[in-house]
Parts: C-alpha cells; sequence; structure tokens
C-alpha cells in the first residue's frame, strides 16, 4: 500500500506536472519539426543536384566522351551524404559510375518526363532523365513570330543520371536533435522541480507546522504553539490554532484540577466512611496488620478494643434510620475528640466501632475504654422532642508477640464485646483465653457454621406434633404442628434447641424460616395434586427477625398470592416478644395473611406478664399457654393459677387456648377441669416425620 501523497509533494507535483506536459509537448513538436526539416532538406539537394546533373551530363552522353561524364560524376560526388552517382545510356547500360552506389541492373521502367524517386530506409535513390530537344527550323520561311510558333520541336530520350543519397547523416542529426532536445527538457524540467520545490516549501513550510503543532495537541501536548508567520487566511488559521491550544490547555488544567480532587476525594472515601468520616474497616485492618507485625517483629505492645453501642436499635426501630445516622455522626465527633494523636477509630459497620491503641498497656488500655464508655453513657441524644441515653460495650484484647493473625484479633474482640454485652451491657470485658463466656460464645459461632451448611446441603427435615382438643372430640382436620430438625454430619437427629439459640443472635433464622415455608408449601401442593382435598392445619413457627424483615414478608405474601388455595390450612405462631416490641408490624401483617384465610397462634404466652396490657390488640386466633406454666401445674399452685388466668382472658377475648409440655395423664385431666381447649406435648403425641403423616392424610 503506497504512502498518502503530502500537502508538499501535492503542491510540487500541482506546479510541476503541468509544466512537464507542456514541455513534453512542445518538444514533441520540435523535433517532429526539425526530424521533417532534416528530411526535407536532404530531399531538396538531392533532387537540385540530380536535375543539375542531367543537363550537364547531356553532352557527354550524346558525344559519348565517357571522361568528361566521369569528371563530372566525381565532381558531384565531392558533395556530402552522396553515397553513389552514375549515368546509364538509353538503354540501360551504365557509362560512368562514381561512389557505391547499388543500382538495380536492368534498370526499372522510368519516366522521361520527371525525376524518379526511390526511398529505402538508409537511403534516397533519383533517377533524373537525360534529353535532348531538337528544333525544326524552315529556312525558306520568313522569320516572323508566327511562323516560328509554327515550327516543330522534338524531345529525345538520351539516358538517365542516377543519384543515390545517403541518409544516415540525417539520422544522426535526427538523433542528435533528439538528445539535445531531451536534454534540454531534463535541464528544464530539473529547474522547474526546483523551483516548485522552493515554492511548494514555501508555501507548505506554515501549513506543515500548523499540522504538526495539531498533531502535538491532538496528542495531548496543549502547551505547542504555531509561530504566527503567515498573513490573511494563514495568518487567521494560525491565531486560531493558537486560540485553540490556549483553551485547551485552560480546559486541561481544570480537568486536571477535579481530576486530582476527584482522586483525592475517592482515596479518602476508599479508607473513610461516608457518615461518620472515620477510617473505615478496610484501612483499619491494614493499620492494624502494620501494628501487628510491630508488636510480633518488635516487641511493642499494643491494644485493640471492639466497641458496639447498646440500645442504638430501640432509636433506630422508633425514630427511623435518619436518627440513628445522626446519634453515630454525633458519637463519632465525641470520640474523636478524647483521641491521642497515635490512636485509631473505626467505625467497622452499623453501630461498631474499634479503637486502636498504639503503644499501650493492658491498664491503661481498660482506663481509656472506659472513658469512652462512660463519655457515651453521659451523652443524650435529642431527636425532636425525644431525648435518648445510650451505651456502650467494650472488648479488649492485646496485642503482642503471642497473637494471630488480624482475622482472629478481630474475632477476639468482637467475642469480648458480645460477653460484655452478656453480662448485662454498658460495660468493659478483657479477652483471656480461658474465658467461659468466650467458650460458649465461640460455641455459638460453630453452631452458626454448621447451620449455613446444613442449608447449603439439605440437612434439614421437619417433624410433626398433633395438637389435640381436651375433650376428646374429634375434628374434622388434623391440627398439627410442624417442628424444625438438622441432621449432623453423621445423619443423627439435632433437635432445634441446640442451634436455633445461635440462629436468633446471628440472624440466620430468616433463612430457615424461609426454608420451612417453602417445604410446608411444597408439602401441601403435592398432596392437593395427589387428593384434590386437604384435611390438616399446619402450625408454622415465625421468628421475630422474620416478622421485622420487610423483604421475608414481601416473600411469604408473593407465596400464597400465587396458591391461595393454601391459606385456609396454614397458621402461624409467633411469639409473644416479638409480637409485642413489633406492635403495628405484626397487626399489618396479620391483616394481610388473614386475606388468603390464615390464622394466627400466639406462642409462649405468659413469659412476661405485660403482655396482658398488649393482647387485646392482637389479632390471633389461639394463645398458646408457654410450657413453663404447664409442666409442673400438677405440684404448683401458682402455676396451676397462671394458666386458669391466661385461659379465662383467652377465652373472654373470644381465642382458643392450647397448652404446651404435656407430659402426663394428671397434667392434661387438670387441664381439662380447667377448660383449656386444645393440648399438645410428648404425653399427648411424640413427634414424627413429616412424611408419616403424608401416608396417614
Amino acid at each position: 500500500m503506497t504512502a498518502p501523497l503530502g500537502i508538499r509533494g501535492r503542491v510540487i507535483g500541482l506546479a510541476l506536472v503541468p509544466t512537464a506536459i507542456i514541455s513534453i509537448l512542445l518538444l514533441f513538436q520540435l523535433i517532429t519539426g526539425k526530424i521533417d526539416d532534416l528530411d526535407q532538406s536532404l530531399r531538396t539537394r538531392a533532387v537540385a543536384i540530380a536535375r543539375q546533373l542531367a543537363p550537364a551530363a547531356e553532352y557527354g552522353v550524346a558525344s559519348g566522351n565517357l571522361e568528361v561524364l566521369q569528371t563530372l560524376l566525381e565532381k558531384a560526388a565531392i558533395e556530402p551524404d552522396i553515397r553513389g552517382v552514375a549515368v546509364f545510356a538509353e538503354d540501360g547500360t551504365r557509362l560512368a559510375q562514381v561512389g557505391r552506389g547499388s543500382w538495380r541492373q536492368p534498370l526499372p521502367k522510368l519516366p522521361a518526363d520527371r525525376i524518379q524517386q526511390n526511398e529505402y530506409e538508409d537511403r534516397l535513390v533519383y533517377y533524373a532523365p537525360i534529353t535532348r530537344t531538337e528544333v525544326v527550323v524552315d529556312d525558306f520561311q520568313l522569320l516572323d513570330v508566327p511562323a516560328a510558333r509554327q515550327s516543330g520541336t522534338h524531345t529525345r530520350l538520351l539516358g538517365w543520371v542516377g543519384l543515390e543519397v545517403s541518409r544516415s547523416a540525417t539520422i544522426r542529426s535526427q538523433r542528435d536533435a533528439i538528445l539535445r532536445s531531451l536534454a534540454i527538457l531534463l535541464v528544464g524540467l530539473g529547474t522547474s522541480f526546483y523551483l516548485a520545490w522552493r515554492i511548494g516549501r514555501q508555501i507548505t513550510r506554515p501549513i506543515l507546522a500548523l499540522t504538526h503543532t495539531v498533531s502535538r495537541i491532538g496528542e495531548g501536548h496543549f502547551g505547542e504553539r504555531v509561530e504566527h508567520t503567515g498573513q490573511a487566511e494563514l495568518g487567521m488559521l494560525q491565531r486560531g490554532v493558537n486560540h485553540m491550544a490556549e483553551h485547551l490547555q485552560a480546559m486541561q488544567d481544570q480537568m486536571q484540577e477535579r481530576i486530582d480532587q476527584a482522586t483525592a476525594r475517592l482515596i479518602y472515601q476508599a479508607s473513610h466512611d461516608a457518615l461518620t468520616g472515620l477510617i473505615n474497616r478496610s484501612e483499619f485492618e491494614q493499620r492494624l496488620e502494620r501494628t501487628l507485625s510491630s508488636a510480633q517483629q518488635q516487641g511493642r505492645e499494643h491494644v485493640l478494643c471492639y466497641m458496639d453501642l447498646d440500645q442504638f436499635k430501640v432509636i433506630n426501630d422508633t425514630c427511623g434510620h435518619a436518627a440513628g445516622d445522626e446519634l453515630l455522626r454525633q458519637l463519632a465527633l465525641l470520640l474523636k475528640s478524647k483521641l491521642r494523636k497515635r490512636d485509631t477509630l473505626a467505625r467497622l459497620g452499623g453501630d461498631e466501632f474499634a479503637l486502636l491503641l498504639e503503644n499501650c498497656s493492658i491498664q491503661d488500655a481498660l482506663e481509656v475504654a472506659d472513658a469512652f464508655r462512660a463519655e457515651v453513657q453521659r451523652y443524650r441524644f435529642k431527636w425532636g422532642d425525644r431525648i435518648f441515653s445510650v451505651g456502650m460495650s467494650v472488648g479488649v484484647v492485646a496485642i503482642n508477640r503471642d497473637s494471630g493473625t488480624t482475622a482472629s484479633l478481630l474475632s477476639a474482640a468482637d467475642a469480648a464485646c458480645y460477653v460484655a454485652k452478656g453480662r448485662g451491657r454498658n460495660q468493659i470485658h478483657l479477652y483471656e483465653g480461658r474465658d467461659h463466656d468466650l467458650a460458649r460464645h465461640r460455641g455459638e459461632m460453630q453452631w452458626v457454621t454448621r447451620v449455613q451448611r446444613a442449608l447449603e446441603e439439605h440437612r434439614l427435615r421437619l417433624s410433626w406434633q398433633e395438637i389435640r382438643r381436651t375433650d376428646g372430640v374429634p375434628e374434622s382436620r388434623r391440627h398439627v404442628e410442624l417442628l424444625l430438625r438438622m441432621l449432623d454430619d453423621d445423619g443423627s437427629v439435632i433437635l432445634p434447641m441446640a442451634f436455633i439459640p445461635a440462629a436468633e443472635r446471628y440472624s440466620i433464622m430468616p433463612a430457615l424460616d424461609r426454608w420451612v415455608i417453602e417445604e410446608t408449601l411444597r408439602v401441601c401442593k403435592q398432596h392437593l395434586v395427589a387428593e384434590r382435598q386437604m384435611h390438616c392445619l399446619f402450625d408454622i413457627n415465625l421468628s421475630g427477625a422474620s416478622l421485622k424483615d420487610p423483604e421475608f414478608r414481601t416473600m411469604l405474601l408473593a407465596c400464597l398470592h400465587d396458591n391461595p388455595v393454601l391459606g385456609p390450612h396454614l397458621c402461624f405462631e409467633i411469639t409473644e416478644t416479638a409480637a409485642i416490641g413489633n406492635l403495628s408490624v405484626v397487626n399489618e401483617f396479620i391483616d394481610a395473611m388473614r386475606g388468603f384465610g390464615c390464622s394466627f397462634a400466639l406462642d409462649d404466652f405468659g413469659s412476661g406478664l405485660s403482655s396482658f396490657t398488649y393482647l387485646k390488640n392482637l389479632k390471633v386466633d389461639y394463645l398458646k399457654i408457654d410450657g413453663a406454666f404447664v409442666r409442673d401445674i400438677t405440684r404448683n399452685p401458682i402455676d396451676r393459677s397462671m394458666v386458669e388466668a391466661i385461659n379465662h382472658i383467652g377465652h373472654q377475648m373470644g381465642l382458643k387456648t392450647v397448652a404446651e409440655y404435656v407430659e402426663s395423664e394428671e397434667t392434661l385431666a387438670l387441664l381439662r377441669q380447667i377448660g383449656v381447649d386444645y393440648v399438645q406435648g410428648n404425653g399427648v403425641h411424640l413427634p414424627e416425620p413429616l412424611e408419616i403423616l403424608c401416608g396417614k392424610l
């Protein structure tokens, strides 16, 4: 592929091509004319010589004097370009010859009244007739003009003069003329090219300078400028390019300044929390890594404090997230004012903070942590017309040569903070390897991992326990509670009380409840497809965390919307504490679910006496009496009184009562006597796998 022709080449071509074409045409015309002139000159001379020799040779031919002819021919042969000359008699006999003429023998038939020309590539041959004119005169006739005109004349052919002219000299002259013309043409073209180059360079130099400058500007070198040398349009173009470059330079400076500012903001945002301005978890872990490295390599002593706000959720739930965010901002400013220059305070997420005390002993760290805790405890947060007080639980862990990784340090500090919360909140707990509370916490963490694995590996199962009437009257449909079980790695069954506390504490319950809902709906749809009718009411437990999760509630409503026929076969059990803590949310949820025919039961009722106040505001169908009162009802008169009171209030409100943990016939008989509607427990029915119930249905 040929390279594109530049502007200088185009200018030179524009100047040179017309000149070259005109020069070649003129040269062609000149050479053609010159060749024609030379050839015509040769022909004219040859004809003139032949015409002169013919009458000159008349005497010699007529008299037969060959010497005269030879002398005449020798003188004629002196002329250049004559290769040979000869005289021929009338019959074609050659009488005399000079030179190397190549004559045809015998002579062809030649005209007697004109010169015959024969043309060859390298020579010209002419034959001129030699004639003798005789005039017949009557001596006795008067010499007057008219009479003379009447006298006769007679022309007699004596022979021919042959002239052979060489064209070599003419051809050489033609070649020389062509060479000279070509030389002149080349010199002219060279001169024209030089002048065109000079003119093109003069014209294109500022244009090329503009091109170079624009190219450099296009590459990002906005400091480039073109020298202002042109006038008129070129000068305007140069000024325009310089003005454009200045404008681009200014824009680049502004853009670079914005980029620098944005980069600085991104760097800051990458390492700082957007809400509080404290460093974030990622940056804190990097600093903790450096601090741990100095402790392990140089033997320095540092301390990590893990801080979690107490009662923060109350403010969030009561006043909204805007209030919670404002509280976090104010506390961050409060705590930052108490920091030493070498200490690091970070927000790890939510209401969790971390404090890194460098080159600090445990005793000093405990004093600093207690000062922080006391400062937060004294602080009062005002939102609207309400005032809140919060506390802070702190977990403290030493950083020394024996410390593990940053992850283990954060885990230990988190566990210590958890223990501080478990001991009454607003306290400080120092991490120790043999701490029993920490061991329990770590055990719960292990349960969290096991539950998550069970969900992933599909090792959850459902069992059922029947709820029966105390009077023994059979009902049109079975009433059962679904109970969750987990299979261990070896296939053994794990009861819910082993893993539910950890699942509730670490927010895994919505996932478990979702699985229970999906599995129950699957079984119901499968049975309906097989039997077209189902005679069973399933009690499903819902945790407080699931009730407060909008995503979970949306999911459950969507499932019932897709399967509305299943609603009348579902009864959802909610705990007393979850209902009281989220009264408005629970009632809205109950109303929505009742639209699909679902029923509700209040589980574990009686664990808090204050619940009597809220009971009238809950739209439930069943009241399940806490098993703590039922278990010893035959031996403890106080428990019996509690069961009687709950049963009486439930009936007054139009609710059906259910007694849990019925383990013996004596308990069942007493409950029947009190008037409790339903009983449930191992003394009534031992839990069985759900597959057995499906077979019975």
